[in-house]
């Protein structure tokens, strides 16, 4: 039902900015003139701040001014775009907005020019009449060695310092986690706990490399705990599942682009499955329900209520046995909870 695209994927760059946004309009025209024939929408649209070689330093963290305001300069058109097409979403991926090193590098001034320009994004967006929602993209390094938008905490925390926290939420890409250490669950749980999810692009990395490989999903246990987060956060709202993917480079004809897409869409279908009869049967909250249970009544009952103080926490604990506090760790028997899931995958994909 949606398509997703990035400015300079859909157009060649002129040699000035002005016929380069004459180039993609032509190309905007018949993209228009398809939605309107086929009802098919934009789920978002974002500026490729990354690719062409005047970025190499970034973009909205460019040390040089130039880049900067081509940079401004581009992200108007393009929201002007998503104003004309009537995307529900606008996203911002920065491709290079970090650094190789600190012994040149002004970090303060480059996170604070970053979100002056994601301020005047969202300000220009609104006084337009765009109505969407904003999202950032974390990625962790590839191209750019350190990046500021590592992680979901990372972007949280840069989006909460600068007050665009109510603005933005996260397009959590699966790859991305991969690259930042992190299970792809991790990041969506991070963004979800904080009130922050908003979409998701739908792929897998390979552990064993270190760059984004960008493969289509086929790991349906995966796809369940991702899927599983999403009905936790109540589903999307703006959101969806884009297929950031593509063909391995030995699959290389039409068939193979299309049954990878089959398998995409297999994959998460067969994971949300799963998830729907965890959320169900409540296994997950049971299971964490049992594990902090001892925070419902005494002394863990006044730490959640807030009336805990260190006194009492220590008047509490001073005269406890060691062999009291070694029987009150209990065993987290993840083995069988492990288990348990694969049951339920097991169990959930027989039934379909």
């Amino acid at each position: 039902e949606y398509f997703c695209f990035h400015d300079r994927d859909i157009a060649p760059e002129g040699d000035t900015l002005r016929e380069t946004d004459k180039n993609l309009d032509k190309v905007v025209d018949k993209i228009e003139e398809n939605m309107k024939s086929t009802g098919i929408k934009l789920l978002w649209n974002t500026s490729s701040l990354f690719t062409n070689p005047r970025f190499v330093s970034g973009a909205s963290t460019s040390p040089f001014a130039d880049i900067y305001a081509y940079a401004g300069g581009q992200l108007k058109h393009s929201l002007e775009i998503a104003k004309r097409l009537g995307a529900e979403n606008y996203v911002f991926w920065g491709g290079r907005e970090g650094y190789e090193t600190l012994l040149n590098t002004d970090m303060g001034l480059e996170l604070d020019n970053m979100a002056r320009l994601m301020h005047l994004a969202v300000d220009y967006a609104r006084s337009i009449g765009f109505t969407g929602d904003f999202y950032v993209e974390p990625k962790p390094k590839e191209p750019t060695k350190h990046q500021y938008d590592f992680d979901s905490a990372t972007v949280i925390g840069f989006l909460r310092k600068y007050g665009l926290d109510k603005d933005f939420k996260l397009n959590i890409e699966a790859n991305h986690a991969t690259l930042a250490q992190h299970t792809f669950q991790h990041e969506l749980r991070v963004a979800r706990t904080n009130g922050m999810f908003g979409s998701i692009d739908a792929n897998q990395g390979d552990p064993l490399l270190g760059w984004d490989t960008d493969q289509f999903p086929t790991n349906v246990y995966d796809a369940a705990l991702c899927m599983y987060e999403v009905l936790k956060a109540g589903g999307f709202t703006n959101g969806g599942l884009n297929f950031d993917a593509k063909p391995r480079r030995t699959s290389f004809t039409a068939e193979d682009l299309f049954r990878s897409h089959i398998a995409g869409m297999d994959s998460f279908a067969a994971g949300l499955l799963v998830a729907a009869k965890m959320h169900e049967d409540k296994v997950i909250e049971n299971l964490q329900a049992e594990r902090y249970s001892s925070f419902d009544s005494g002394i863990g009952a006044t730490v959640e209520n807030g009336t805990a103080s260190l006194a009492s926490l220590e008047e509490y604990a001073l005269d406890i046995p060691q062999a009291k506090l070694i029987e009150a760790t209990k065993s987290d028997h993840l083995e069988s909870v492990k288990a348990t899931i694969n049951n339920y995958m097991i169990d959930a994909l027989a039934e379909a």
